[in-house]
Formats: C-alpha cells, sequence, structure tokens
C-alpha cells in the first residue's frame, strides 16, 4: 500500500469532526454505518474512528442522495464496484498462458517492425 493510501485509511477522525466535513448528523452517519455503507473503526472507547476515506464515501453518499438514488440504489453501486475489483484482483493473479505469451510478442513483432503500419509514399505515382 501506497503511503498516501496507507494515510488516507488511518482512521483518526471522532464524529464530530467528521460532522463538520461532511455536514452530515450523527444519526444519518449512524444509519449509514446500519446500512454498511460505511464502516467506521472502534477507539479502546468504543467510539468511532473515521478515516479521509470514510469522510469521501460519505460525501459520495451525500452526492448520491442528492441526485435521486436511494440508499438500495447506493448499495448495488458499491457492491458492482467491489465486485469488479475482485475481478480484476483475480485477473491480476492469473498467470499469461502460452497462447497469451505468444499473441503478446507476435503484436511486439509487428509493431517493431512497421509491416503493420501502411506503407508511406511507396506505392503513390508521380505527376509527369
Amino acid at each position: 500500500m501506497k503511503e498516501k493510501e496507507l494515510r488516507r485509511s488511518l482512521a483518526v477522525l471522532p464524529m464530530g469532526t467528521v460532522m463538520k466535513l461532511t455536514s452530515l448528523t450523527a444519526r444519518q452517519i449512524r444509519y449509514y454505518e446500519a446500512q454498511n455503507l460505511v464502516s467506521p473503526e472502534r477507539s479502546d472507547g468504543n467510539r468511532r474512528l473515521y478515516s479521509l476515506n470514510d469522510v469521501d464515501r460519505l460525501l459520495e453518499i451525500k452526492d448520491y442522495l442528492a441526485d435521486g438514488v436511494n440508499v438500495a440504489g447506493i448499495k448495488a453501486i458499491y457492491d458492482q464496484q467491489q465486485r469488479a475489483a475482485q475481478a480484476k484482483q483475480a485477473a491480476e493473479k492469473q498467470p499469461l498462458t502460452d497462447e497469451d505469451v505468444r499473441r503478446i510478442l507476435q503484436d511486439e513483432f509487428i509493431r517493431q517492425s512497421g509491416f503493420g503500419q501502411p506503407a508511406s509514399g511507396l506505392h503513390q505515382q508521380r505527376p509527369l
């Protein structure tokens, strides 16, 4: 994980600060948590602590609601995004097949040789 991503995912913001940053009430934020749209961490005293990523998600939820998307629709959007991310990770983990390697090498040879490009001026007739 990159340093920037690590810092953005660090849960250090209390509920009051998140309320000021997002203009949401504590009740709204707790409702979004109950709907599994945001998952704050808990301190040793069982207080909610939010990360910058959580704040971004809450602001995104506000935008979706302002655009007329209901909570069920927002859940569906996030579920679809999560499935797409998991599929991408699974695809990245799969090793290249022999056919993939052959295709990549063939494309690279064609690109390097210039055979895949139209000839420039070889078949043009000169005016008399």
